[in-house]
């Protein structure tokens, strides 16, 4: 099959929406010149195509080869500039970045006055919406003015500057040092998942203690403990200390409760802090919570005033939809949760440009998982293949790693033995080359090696064997994680008690929730 063709002026025409296409449109035509003009008709030509193809392009005649290039870029930087004057494309930054472009001109023009007057003004509003970068860009050009100028301003003028470039200088190199540490320590969960024994996890917490910046938390902003809570969470997650990791998330959380302005500067901010509460909270198992602070996240994403555009709805739909999916793992609902994957599946190709491929492979193994509940293993198998064969995707070994051990059970439970040993030696060399090899994998791997010299009655023994085993890794910090992606204990104990495993983990939600009821009670 012929791989479609990527052009980024091609995806912005096609991420336009119907009244920004009429925008552009009307920018355009501003200027009589520009109603027959090269660019505008290649905007046409690409607004109706299906796919991007540069030879068809070129045998309309609208532009020669040579030229093609050129009319593309030019394309490209009139739809931006027309988005840009778009006022649903227009926040509390761009308005901020507006006025120091209007004190820069009136400088220029020698209105000195005027200048520092607008500096003033867009300056507090930078203080109050935490945009500290901005504020010191202003404070900067204000400097500028003061030290060139006699503007005849308060004596102590110079002194409060400098204070001020003071203070929001060391508040953004604090903040820059946490996002510095906070991608580093995503970056490494990226590609290695969580630490695997102590000697890694010293590693890491040398690594995180050596870089965190010493910080006062009453002296910092919104900015600052955003960053400080962020970089926590993935220190906590790489350790696998759930239980910090909710505290941390949070806490995330909480800061855009004591800062609700915030949310509509910085949604993806919240959306991701919302997301990180639910997935620490899928965690540790506490179901209560993980049903409210879903609820919660629900009714906040689909409020009239939650800002809205590409990037949203898109970050929206994958968080949303990952968390009902864990949802219905936790209580045992996996044919209702069946109910979702059409609609995951539609979701994913209308937002293919804007999520990632590690989170689709992601959306696969969970539906592989909700269908291995079921007993529907061959399309088990299906979904669990496009990972598998998926040799482009280099993060999340871990992830990589349980889609073939699931692939080795689904195998089994579907009765194709025809090249099972051949799938076993691929899935063993695989997990000694990632080396992800634990001991509950080497215990479940063993034991389906075993199955196919075993007698029919001896199955229910080797199941309750392999029970006892594992049972013991349940609480283990580091070979807990496994649990995380297979249910293995729940598997095994519908083989011994024959009732579906769906079942199973349902009584076991049923149960948690009853004693948590007497908790209460008590």
């Amino acid at each position: 099959m012929t791989k479609e063709e990527k052009d980024n002026l091609f995806l912005l025409i096609k991420s336009l929406t119907k009244s920004e296409k009429r925008q552009f449109k009307l920018y355009v035509g501003r200027l009589g010149g520009n109603a027959d003009s090269k660019f505008l008709n290649l905007f046409n030509l690409l607004d109706k195509a299906t796919t991007y193809n540069e030879k068809e392009i070129l045998k309309t005649g609208l532009v020669k080869k040579q030229q093609l290039a050129n009319v593309k870029a030019h394309l490209y930087k009139q739809i931006l500039i027309s988005l840009k004057l778009n006022p649903f494309h227009q926040n509390i930054r761009s308005q901020i970045r507006e006025q120091l472009d209007f004190a820069s001109i009136l400088y220029h023009k020698g209105l000195y006055k005027q200048s520092l007057k607008v500096l003033d003004k867009s300056k507090e509003i930078a203080f109050n919406h935490e945009e500290k970068n901005l504020a010191y860009e202003i404070v900067e050009l204000e400097k500028i003015i003061e030290s060139q100028y006699i503007t005849r301003s308060i004596s102590n003028r110079a002194d409060t500057l400098i204070a001020e470039a003071e203070r929001l200088s060391k508040l953004n190199v604090l903040a820059s040092k946490l996002s510095n540490l906070s991608l580093q320590l995503y970056s490494i969960i990226l590609k290695s998942g969580y630490v695997k024994n102590d000697n890694e996890k010293k590693e890491i917490s040398t690594y995180f203690y050596n870089q965190l910046p010493k910080l006062d938390i009453q002296s910092i902003g919104f900015r600052e403990k955003l960053w400080l809570y962020n970089a926590n969470l993935w220190y906590n997650f790489l350790i696998q200390d759930f239980t910090a990791c909710f505290k941390y998330s949070k806490k995330w959380v909480d800061l855009f409760n004591e800062y609700p302005q915030m949310i509509g500067l910085n949604p993806v901010s919240f959306l991701k802090g919302n997301q990180y509460l639910l997935e620490a909270l899928f965690f540790v198992r506490d179901h209560k919570r993980y049903e409210a602070a879903l609820l919660n996240f629900e009714l906040k994403t689909s409020d009239k005033a939650f800002p809205k555009d590409d990037n949203i709805e898109g970050l929206s739909f994958m968080y949303l939809k990952t968390n009902r999916l864990n949802l219905y793992f936790m209580q045992g609902r996996f044919s209702e949760g069946l109910h979702e994957v059409d609609g995951i599946l539609k979701g994913l190709d209308r937002f293919k440009n804007r999520i990632d491929e590690h989170h689709v492979m992601v959306f696969y193994y969970k539906i592989a998982s909700l269908y291995f509940g079921v007993g529907n293993y061959k399309l088990c198998i299906f979904y669990l293949d496009k990972i598998i064969s998926n040799k482009s995707l280099s993060m999340r070994e871990d992830l990589m790693c349980f889609s073939r051990v699931l692939n080795l059970f689904a195998h089994y439970e579907a009765g194709l033995d025809y090249n099972f040993d051949v799938l076993l030696r691929e899935t063993y060399k695989f997990l000694i080359k990632m080396d992800e090899l634990n001991e509950v994998q080497n215990e479940m791997i063993n034991f389906i090696k075993s199955l196919q010299d075993l007698y029919p009655q001896n199955i229910k023994k080797a199941f309750i064997d392999l029970h006892k085993k594992l049972k013991q890794f349940e609480n283990d910090p580091y070979e807990r994680r496994a649990f995380l992606y297979l249910d293995i204990i729940s598997w095994l104990e519908s083989r011994i008690h024959n009732i579906p495993v769906d079942q199973v983990i349902r009584n076991k939600y049923l149960a948690e929730i009853e004693i948590s009821n007497k908790k209460i009670a008590n």
